[in-house]
């Protein structure tokens, strides 16, 4: 994998249990404190146990955290925006201060990890709020989720024991190890990584199109893991992502795989934790769109794109490739952005996400322009059949 991008901080983190360890621990596991971990916290633990968190190999410690929250970086000084963590209440802290070990499980009673404990602090929620997310407001979904946590955060190394079973895309989920291998088999060099939380239109498929003239290929990662809930559900922008890619795109040249990672919805600094994914699962290159990651007017449209002017490039190293928002231009006939096209608004024809929504639930339909007549299909008989919701 040498002539393949470096994963951040140079080592590929893989804290998934071997089979003879695996036996091990599950002789001691009635020993051990256990403590239960949502999905968002199970979705954490898989992307720091298969490398796609690379360098982080446990929940962030209080310097860690502290240092990410205030400065974007781990103690090593290392880029890392997003704070990984787990928070734990006043009982369990009691109950596992003085434990070596402990085991999480799921809500299922499965045990899925092993956690080395090696500290337990409180923290600042509206400090981290206010850092990570530039508001307090409860009204933001990663605010919200944050000021829903217990009081104490947990720290320390963590190894995945049972890999949670994810029967939906189940032949597209790949780690960071089997991805770069992949792109070598290809004989990829250059790859452009792609995500998006919605279904793809023809702005999408125009920014892809555009950056598959610089690389040799394109990874399509769609983000399955939790989103709003007016967000249309993974399995059916699934559906929209693989016609597009049989019917519009070079077979030879596209590679699909799921992102399991649960928005955070913080914008800026969400959009430079996507970056660091991609480039652990080998891309050279990573598409920021306009407000990428963003949510309501919590941001800037640009902000997404101008954080990477916080760090010097061999600090990142991945490529981040800004576009600015598509739209068909009626007078040159054909997908543009305001950088390659001279005509007035007047002659532009451009949705918003939102606004796509807005038109299916009315049952309409938007202009082909916009969007591909099978994709249109998919989210139309979806849309009707959840008319109530």
């Amino acid at each position: 994998m040498d002539y393949l991008i470096p994963p951040h901080g140079k080592k590929l983190v893989n804290r998934v249990l071997d089979e003879e360890s695996k036996k091990e621990y599950n002789e001691k596991l009635k020993y051990l404190k256990k403590i239960f971990l949502n999905e968002r916290e199970i979705s954490d633990l898989y992307m720091i146990s298969i490398g796609a968190f690379s360098p982080i190999e446990g929940f962030l410690n209080k310097e860690d955290y502290e240092n990410v929250v205030k400065d974007m970086r781990l103690k090593n000084g290392i880029v890392w925006p997003i704070p990984i963590t787990l928070s734990i209440s006043q009982d369990e802290k009691e109950e596992i201060s003085k434990e070596k070990e402990i085991a999480l499980f799921d809500s299922k009673n499965n045990c899925i990890g092993i956690m080395e404990v090696e500290e337990i602090y409180e923290y600042d929620k509206k400090k981290e709020a206010l850092n990570v997310y530039k508001t307090d407001d409860e009204k933001h979904p990663g605010v919200s989720y944050l000021y829903s946590q217990e009081k104490y955060l947990i720290g320390g190394k963590v190894w995945m024991l049972n890999e949670p079973i994810w029967e939906e895309f189940k032949d597209f989920w790949y780690t960071p190890f089997q991805t770069r291998n992949i792109f070598i088999k290809k004989g990829w060099k250059k790859i452009v990584g792609f995500q998006t939380r919605n279904p793809i239109h023809r702005a999408h498929e125009f920014i892809i199109k555009t950056a598959l003239e610089i690389v040799d290929g394109v990874f399509i990662n769609p983000l399955v893991g939790q989103t709003k809930k007016d967000d249309v559900p993974a399995h059916v922008r699934m559906e929209c992502y693989q016609i597009l890619i049989d019917k519009y795109f070079p077979k030879d040249r596209v590679f699909m795989g799921v992102y399991g990672g649960y928005m955070r919805y913080a914008g800026p600094r969400e959009a430079v934790l996507h970056a660091i994914v991609r480039k652990n699962f080998g891309c050279t290159h990573f598409i920021i769109g306009r407000d990428h990651a963003g949510v309501g007017n919590y941001y800037g449209p640009f902000d997404a794109q101008n954080i990477f002017n916080e760090f010097e490039k061999k600090e990142i190293e991945i490529e981040p490739l800004f576009f600015e928002n598509a739209f068909y231009c009626r007078k040159c006939g054909e997908m543009r952005t305001i950088k390659t096209c001279p005509h007035n608004d007047e002659y532009h024809l451009s949705f918003s996400g939102s606004k796509m929504r807005e038109m299916f639930r009315a049952g309409e339909i938007p202009p082909a322009e916009f969007i591909r007549p099978e994709i249109v299909n998919i989210l139309m008989k979806w849309y009707l059949g959840n008319k109530d919701e």
